[in-house]
């Protein structure tokens, strides 16, 4: 795959650093890593490690205190038409409808009523809404909104659509069907998509490739590419090995952190001690 696509997205040697309270947080430290055109990719890593940290930072939500984001050579400094992405809360806006909170993004940008409405009801049948256009966020269930944030993400045409935790939300039931759901709009869009998620399963299920992070700062541990043909079966061999492998690697990032509560504590302790002394 690589050799046969282009790099689409860059991320160069990104590093965020926070001030909290008169401290200094380390969220991120030098990541670096690329994405293929039409690549599927998967960013997991220990909870708190910066995963949804580093997609705002590629959305162009959050700016990297070091390096930088590239869109096929472009810096991305702050929020770029040709990025979308779909939150794990939905983020409607509750007194739009369906079809209103789906043109949202086209409205913004000057696009003509009739052009954007066409737009919309298109990617609305696309994501299996028909009939609900002036429904409200409210009359919805979770894996309707979610759709709805799906397809509003695609309407702008994006060339990357980013997913931060996107199926979380919902019970697993509704998160099969909307992961398949998901794939299908990947192969047909031929779009770039990047999901940040904690389901170890759900990436194998879904990504070419996937990056694992290291606890904070995070830091790229290690890229599998998962080499697997779809539609993916969860109990065949290699994937459980795939699985497994990713489960690993995240129990040693696991047990690194529990060290390093236990050694603070200890010395926190001998600090108390010594003040009592």
């Amino acid at each position: 795959m690589d050799g046969l696509r282009g790099k689409c997205l860059e991320v160069d040697r990104v590093t965020k650093h926070y001030e909290f309270l008169g401290s200094r947080i380390h969220a991120l430290e030098d990541i670096t890593f690329h994405i293929h055109e039409r690549e599927f990719a998967c960013i997991i890593g220990p909870s708190g490690c910066g995963k949804s940290t580093l997609l705002k930072i590629i959305a162009g939500l959050d700016k990297p205190t070091e390096g930088e984001v590239r869109l096929r050579g472009e810096k991305i400094d702050r929020p770029h038409p040709k990025i979308s992405m779909v939150f794990q809360n939905f983020a409607l806006f509750p007194w739009r409808t369906v079809i209103g909170n789906v043109e949202f993004g086209l409205e913004t940008r000057g696009v003509p009523k009739e052009v954007r409405r066409k737009i919309a009801k298109q990617l609305i049948e696309m994501v299996g809404l028909s009939g609900h256009e002036n429904s409200y966020p409210r009359e919805l269930s979770g894996g309707m909104k979610q759709r709805v944030a799906i397809a509003r993400a695609l309407a702008i045409d994006p060339e990357v659509v980013l997913l931060d935790e996107a199926f979380s939300a919902v019970d697993e039931f509704t998160a099969q069907i909307l992961r398949s759901e998901v794939l299908e709009l990947w192969e047909e869009t031929e779009k770039t998509f990047i999901l940040v998620t904690h389901n170890l399963a759900e990436a194998v299920e879904m990504a070419d490739k996937i990056l694992v992070l290291t606890a904070r700062p995070a830091r790229v541990k290690h890229i599998i590419h998962v080499n697997l043909k779809r539609p993916r079966n969860r109990s065949e061999p290699r994937f459980v090995e795939f699985q497994r492998e990713l489960f690993e690697l995240l129990r040693e990032e696991l047990e690194k952190t529990i060290v390093r509560h236990k050694l603070k504590a200890i010395h926190q302790r001998h600090k108390i001690e010594d003040i009592e002394q």
